[in-house]
């Protein structure tokens, strides 16, 4: 089936300034469920402008595009289809579609765009009187699995009623990736793209030899407990410590493992990667959390240019070059 008109994009009130003392442009908005804040230099506030204008306006597409939370949106569409007619997509979509083949691959199954029913049941916005039933859990289950899904070439089906898509888990991290690439696009040598603390650091700012990140201490929210010096790299946190509910004295945050179709408590508190793009580092922040201390190092240690830490109760574990790159308060 065909969307019968396009996606709109999404109205974003974005507000661009000159910070003199640090020679940077200041590009902030809100979408994709977060503040989006880009400091760049440029060599004049046209060129500024006209980055900042492309950049914006390609999130606004992507996030009406590919957001479950809008109705008009193409994702909606296809979850609205689940188990009964193949939803058409265009070329971009097939390209998104293969990502989540790698992603789903890479990260044993960990990444998987299918939860959509799994995190609505686990929903930590919503008041819990109890907790989902096992077999609530195990008719969710059913739903799960990107491997599932059918595709041919121009469209997509989710065979079953009540499958649904959901590119949260690897949707804010590509559209930084790609606001970098608009950034070198314009010849943007030094740019911090920040959505919501998924993060690509492009060169280096003129008032420092390099990005600093901070690092937020998940036992002490708001407070960092040092800092990533950050230059042509990606950098990803991974936490359950703001984004939980608490039933029966026992805390359940909002990441979930798709194999055992609950909230993770292993122990772990936070993990941060630094890689090569935002997109690979936000996806192995996820998997680690998911997979746990020891097999989350060794996918990390496997995954060229990329380093981890992992924050848990008992302490810090962190690949072997992660600190090269750490200052510490």
């Amino acid at each position: 089936m065909v969307l019968e008109k396009k996606p709109a994009p999404v109205k974003i009130d974005a507000r661009v300034k000159f910070d003199s003392k640090r020679g940077l442009y200041d590009l902030q908005f809100k979408a994709l469920g977060t503040n989006c804040r880009v400091q760049f230099v440029a060599t004049s506030n046209e060129y500024a402008a006209g980055f900042a204008r492309e950049a914006v306006q390609w999130v606004a597409s992507f996030e009406g595009k590919y957001s479950r939370f809008r109705d008009d949106s193409l994702i909606s569409e296809i979850n609205r289809a689940a188990g009964v007619r193949w939803t058409e997509i265009d070329p971009e979509v097939e390209s998104i579609f293969a990502i989540c083949d790698d992603l789903y691959f890479m990260t044993q199954k960990v990444l998987d765009p299918t939860m959509l029913p799994l995190i609505k049941l686990w929903d930590y916005r919503k008041e819990h009187t109890s907790l989902p039933s096992a077999s609530a859990i195990a008719e969710t289950m059913e739903l799960i699995g990107w491997d599932k899904v059918e595709r041919k070439p121009g469209s997509v089906f989710l065979p079953r009623a009540g499958m649904a898509l959901d590119l949260g888990g690897f949707g804010k991290e590509y559209a930084v990736d790609k606001v970098a690439a608009i950034a070198v696009g314009h010849r943007i040598g030094a740019c911090l793209v920040d959505f919501g603390r998924d993060i690509h650091a492009l060169g280096t700012p003129p008032d420092s030899p390099a990005w600093h990140v901070g690092l937020e201490n998940p036992e002490i929210p708001g407070q960092s407990w040092g800092s990533v010096a950050a230059i042509d790299m990606g950098i990803a946190t991974s936490g359950d410590y703001r984004r939980f509910f608490e039933q029966d004295g026992q805390r359940y945050g909002h990441i979930l493992d798709p194999r055992a179709g609950k909230p993770v408590v292993n122990g772990i508190l936070a993990v941060t990667i630094t890689a090569n793009s935002c997109l690979e580092a936000g996806v192995l922040s996820t998997a680690v959390f998911v997979l746990g201390e020891d097999e989350g190092l060794k996918l990390v240690e496997g995954t060229f240019g990329a380093e981890g830490c992992i924050v848990m109760n008992s302490g810090i574990q962190q690949t072997s070059k992660f600190y090269e790159n750490v200052v510490e308060k």
